[in-house]
């Protein structure tokens, strides 16, 4: 299963993610692959231990186009969302792809959710993990009811 996790400004968002993953036991054949909006956001989720990294528009065009998640704050899906660093066409790619979404909601794209009550960060990137880790887990037995 191949993870895209989405993340901008200084990564930590992502880089948390990518590490509660990583301490939940999530390995091979799962790839994780980050991509930042910006060198740093990259750095960041790479040294979290991200499988794969890469930078800017063009890898989230093309990543989102075959990941099985795409994961990162709300704002992936908002154009010039996170300070401008999300083109139209990214949030359009996120928007677009097959994959299941996972978006921790944040007021820092000026977008309030109806609904979502207020979390801590740690609280959310709590849910996000053991939201990845749900879809992991029933992809598997999707895969297991085909198999036999």
């Amino acid at each position: 299963m191949k993870l895209l996790i989405i993340d901008g400004q200084s990564g930590r968002l992502g880089a948390q993610i990518i590490e509660g993953l990583r301490k939940a036991g999530l390995s091979q054949p799962h790839t994780i692959i980050a991509v930042g909006t910006n060198a740093l956001a990259t750095s960041a989720m790479i040294n979290a231990g991200a499988d794969q990294g890469a930078t800017g528009e063009n890898p989230v065009v093309v990543q989102s186009r075959t990941a099985d998640v795409i994961a990162g704050p709300i704002g992936i899906t908002l154009a010039d969302a996170m300070l401008g660093e999300v083109t139209p066409l990214m949030a359009a790619s996120v928007g677009r792809s097959a994959a299941q979404r996972v978006l921790l909601p944040s007021d820092r794209c000026a977008t309030f959710v109806a609904g979502v009550p207020p979390m801590t960060r740690k609280q959310l990137i709590d849910a996000a993990v053991e939201r990845i880790l749900q879809i992991i887990s029933a992809e598997k037995g999707r895969a297991l009811s085909f198999n036999n």
